[in-house]
């Protein structure tokens, strides 16, 4: 394949790309994500670039006006597009780097290109794309332990190919004619094949991870509770269940606490349900505060929540509500329309080697009936088993 080909070739790709895109995004509903926005501006203005440069190379425009403006838009599209991998990554300023860099490389390559028009502007050109795909790679591997095996592999495929692209600049100043059997016909075909597979690499991984993130979010809400970020019924119970088990074997017991919070019904019908959900996500975010790493806070239903103290006996766990009750007594939580009181009652039991969960709360449940019973605001420990009287 000729270069005037591939650079065609490389700007249809880009152009397909982000016109996919956009009929995709027409189909959907809400706003636009942001680094969605920027990566398809990348890819717009590289597909231009591209264009540019195959039109430049027939001689509908002029060379010497052509050759410049397509090589900026072309590095300009590849920083951008590196960019909007960092923004995904969490890195927002990604901008206050890259513009100065960005600008940088173009003055450094039409310095070269009026200087040698054909020689040194292909070494720029090679070593600036290769150092912002290197960027890109750099920012699909933030975070490696936790990424995903597309990540992973999407991260090392653009940095060996960022560096086959790279390559072709560094050893043209080396060796003009050559590097053994590496002739430089053999380069400039890699260095092609190389930007081509970065732009299917580009396109088609950004989608794929995008539609990963749409996956494991939707994974994550069947077992998080939306409006208080913790698990709701069914993940606490999946994180329960191993528990359970470990209470058949000797050691430390594991306690279960349920509370909810008292008369919380006024709250709605005084305030409105607006002013119910932000007191529900304020009393997860002080529990939470009062609880070790290794406890687990849940919502069961409604305004009841759990909380699981792994390795903690009766009269510690006893403690730890008592702790989180005072707690949440002397918090105001303050809303759009009054600054709201709150009060919680407590019922606490330890996991019990016969137990299910449904035992297990049923009997939590019970403490917390007696705690609403006896006056709300207070805790109740389950009655112990009965110990066996050997005769």
């Amino acid at each position: 394949m000729d270069a005037t080909t591939m650079v065609l070739a490389l700007a249809l790709g880009n152009l397909a790309l982000c016109a996919t895109l956009f009929f995709f995004e027409q189909s959907g509903q809400g706003a636009r994500p942001a680094v969605l926005s920027t990566w398809g501006w990348a890819r717009l203005v590289q597909a231009a670039g591209w264009l540019l440069l195959a039109i430049g190379a027939v001689g509908v425009v002029p060379e010497g006006l052509a050759l410049p403006i397509a090589y900026g838009l072309v590095f300009a599209g590849v920083a951008w597009e590196a960019g909007a991998a960092w923004e995904r990554a969490g890195r927002l300023r990604w901008r206050r780097l890259t513009a100065p860099l960005l600008a940088l490389a173009i003055v450094a390559f039409v310095l070269c290109w009026l200087i040698d028009p054909i020689g040194l502007r292909a070494v720029v050109a090679s070593l600036v794309l290769g150092a912002f795909y290197l960027s890109l790679a750099a920012a699909l591997a933030r975070g490696w332990a936790a990424a995903s095996l597309l990540q992973r592999f999407l991260a090392l495929a653009t940095a060996v190919l960022a560096l086959v692209v790279g390559a072709r600049g560094a050893l043209v100043l080396l060796a003009p004619s050559g590097w053994g059997w590496m002739t430089s016909d053999i380069l400039r075909q890699l260095h092609s094949g190389a930007l081509y597979l970065l732009a299917l690499l580009g396109g088609f991984g950004w989608l794929l991870l995008g539609r990963e993130l749409e996956q494991g979010e939707l994974a994550r809400l069947e077992i998080v509770d939306p409006l208080t970020d913790v698990p709701n019924r069914r993940g606490f119970f999946q994180a329960l269940a191993p528990w359970m088990a470990l209470a058949r074997r000797p050691g430390l017991p594991t306690a279960l606490v349920v509370f909810d919070l008292d008369q919380f019904k006024r709250i709605n019908d005084g305030y409105g349900h607006p002013a119910g959900d932000v007191v529900l996500a304020h009393l997860a975010g002080a529990c939470k505060r009062q609880l070790r790493d290794s406890d687990l806070l849940g919502r069961l239903v409604g305004v009841e929540f759990a909380i699981l103290l792994p390795r903690t006996n009766l009269d510690d766990a006893a403690m730890v509500a008592e702790r989180m009750r005072a707690a949440i007594e002397a918090e105001r939580v303050k809303t759009e329309r009054a600054l709201i009181s709150l009060t919680a009652s407590f019922g606490v039991t330890i996991i019990r080697p016969d137990d299910s969960t449904v035992t297990l709360l049923a009997r939590a449940d019970e403490a917390l009936r007696v705690a609403k019973a006896a006056g709300r605001n207070r805790i109740e420990v389950a009655v112990a088993a009965p110990v066996p009287v050997e005769e």
